[in-house]
């Protein structure tokens, strides 16, 4: 295998790793909740020893986001999570509804790709390790070429540990030389049957082009706005911990900030007491010029996840030692604004707005290029906060900051670092994804209406435009049967049948007895007359006795 090239390396190690992981889901399926349990602890505890070597190994390999702040995330991507999903029923009986009869019962959805970004790979290999074991499922990495070791380390970190645990032998793999060819064999593999894909929006547009069932999201851009009944300090202090957390890496975070024009000086004010350097128009167009590469509103990823001390020094500029985040006023928005885009680093655009009316217009045109996504609002006026739930972004996040906020860190949202953005965004989910997305959902239903009598029986359904007509089912009206015909008669069946069409006594005229009929000596019928009309007379029990009796003994040929 050394003889090969890389690329076919890869791609053999891909259709290993998946051939592993198939019989692993298989073995898994079958755990009870207390294994399940006892593997996830002894997950959260290794991935807890080795958080600050993690953080420490990301951010030497990738150069994005900060040491404290990446060990804290695998903390979260761990414990936290953990705390929110060991309750959560992912096997057998969900719910029952004894009235109308149905039983949903989860069952796992098989093996698992997870793609993983080179922005959080520690953190992100850990939370989907955990979430793809809660829910019964095996799982595979493909990780970032430039986060390559920092992720293959965490995941195997997550191998050993479940394995020490009681899980089957790969129930968690990761490719080690990393490719698009290898990706791509995983994508497409038979026996991967959903893939996670967190990354860029060509990572996640190719996830969604497999064929297969993907758990995707796209990009951010969140804008944050200040409305005017805002605690201004405390907005401004939640939106710069969130945009310098892990130097902005996570796509919840806080892209713009808009202000109004009656409190544009304070927000302003507050920005720079707490952190914020308001560049120059030309200190703007400096960074802007090196912050995305060349004829494109994508960002070069020398820059992303970086301090505002390194951006402005690239950029030609000094700003004070205590710079927190560099703030770019922007007059609009599209190519020619370049702030105007997804930064995952530490610098912001700022826009200036009359009224929450303007607000809301700058606020959907700036989610367009992260459309689905987040958006926050900073405001004491809960009719604002309606008014803006109306924007297109899956969560709009209310005086909080937004990276810890999008990822339920500081709110009531799952603890999750895939964050879907709707079919606003081309995502298949709108919520932060969990186990619950990870499990199949049988339903058994037990029969509750006549199937043979369906339309009759149904109330609602009256179309007597069809042959033979349907009306809304009715009590059958109690019918009086015709008095005995004084000549020898048969019993006929009356040729149409209303709601309840009574059985009559029919005259026939020169009718063959019954020994003809068991003889084959009978010649065709003549045609009947016309039965008599039911009146109120009683029925002659013993003319209709002797007439049942006849015929019985007819048919049996005596």
């Amino acid at each position: 295998m050394e003889n090969m090239d890389f690329d076919l390396r890869s791609v053999q190690e891909a259709r290993d790793l998946a051939r592993a992981g198939q019989i692993a889901t298989e073995q898994i399926a079958t755990y009870t909740d207390e294994q399940i349990d006892k593997i996830l602890q002894n997950m959260v505890r290794v991935a807890e020893e080795h958080a600050y070597e993690l953080a420490q190994m990301a951010v030497e390999e990738t150069g994005f986001g900060k040491v404290p702040d990446k060990t804290y995330k695998n903390h979260f991507a761990s414990t936290v999570l953990y705390n929110y999903i060991k309750g959560m029923k992912t096997s057998g009986v969900l719910r029952e509804d004894p009235v109308n009869k149905t039983i949903e019962i989860a069952e796992p959805v098989g093996l698992l790709l997870g793609i993983v970004p080179s922005t959080n790979p520690t953190s992100t290999a850990i939370f989907k390790s955990m979430i793809a074991v809660k829910a019964r499922n095996a799982i595979v990495f493909a990780p970032h070429p430039s986060a390559k070791k920092c992720t293959l380390r965490a995941a195997t970190l997550m191998k050993e540990a479940a394995e020490a645990a009681g899980a089957p032998a790969n129930t968690i793999g990761c490719v080690s030389m990393p490719s698009m060819p290898a990706t791509n064999e995983l994508m497409h593999h038979p026996d991967v049957k959903m893939i996670i894909a967190t990354g860029g929006p060509g990572m996640v547009k190719a996830a969604y082009s497999s064929g297969k069932p993907a758990l995707g999201v796209g990009a951010g851009n969140s804008p944050a706005y200040i409305e005017r009944t805002a605690n201004v300090a405390e907005a401004v202090k939640n939106i710069i911990a969130s945009k310098s957390f892990d130097y902005g890496t996570i796509c919840a975070s806080e892209q713009s900030v808009i202000a109004e024009e009656c409190n544009k000086d304070q927000v302003i004010e507050e920005f720079r007491k707490q952190g914020g350097y308001f560049m120059s128009p030309e200190e703007t167009e400096k960074v802007c010029k090196i912050l995305f590469r060349p004829g494109t509103t994508s960002m070069s990823a020398k820059f992303v996840g970086r301090s505002p001390l390194v951006i402005a020094n690239a950029a030609g500029f000094s700003v004070p030692d205590n710079t927190k985040v560099l703030i770019g006023p922007m007059g609009g928005v599209g190519k020619e604004y370049p702030l105007s885009f997804e930064k995952l680093t530490s610098v912001l655009a700022f826009y200036t707005v009359k009224d929450w009316h303007e607000a809301c217009e700058l606020s959907k045109k700036l989610l367009q290029n992260g459309i689905g996504h987040t958006m926050s609002i900073h405001t004491q006026d809960r009719n604002m906060v309606m008014e803006f739930s109306a924007k297109p972004a899956s969560r709009i996040l209310v005086n909080t900051g937004g990276s810890m906020g999008g990822v339920g860190a500081s709110t009531g949202l799952a603890p999750s670092f895939t964050l879907g953005c709707g079919t606003w965004g081309g995502s298949s989910v709108s919520e932060n994804v969990s186990p619950l997305h990870l499990i199949n959902v049988k339903r058994v239903a037990y029969g509750l209406v006549d199937c043979a009598n369906l339309a009759a029986n149904d109330p609602t359904f009256n179309h007597p435009e069809l042959n033979g007509g349907y009306a809304p089912a009715q009590v059958a009206p109690q019918c009086t049967p015709a008095p005995a015909a004084p000549v020898q008669s048969y019993i006929g069946y009356s040729p149409t049948c209303g709601t309840c069409a009574p059985y009559s006594p029919v005259n026939i005229t020169g009718a063959p007895s019954p020994s003809e009929i068991q003889n084959g000596a009978a010649s065709a019928a003549p045609a009947p007359q016309a039965a008599p009309a039911a009146g109120d007379q009683g029925i002659n029990t013993a003319q209709l006795n002797d007439m049942i009796n006849s015929m019985v003994k007819a048919l049996k040929g005596e």
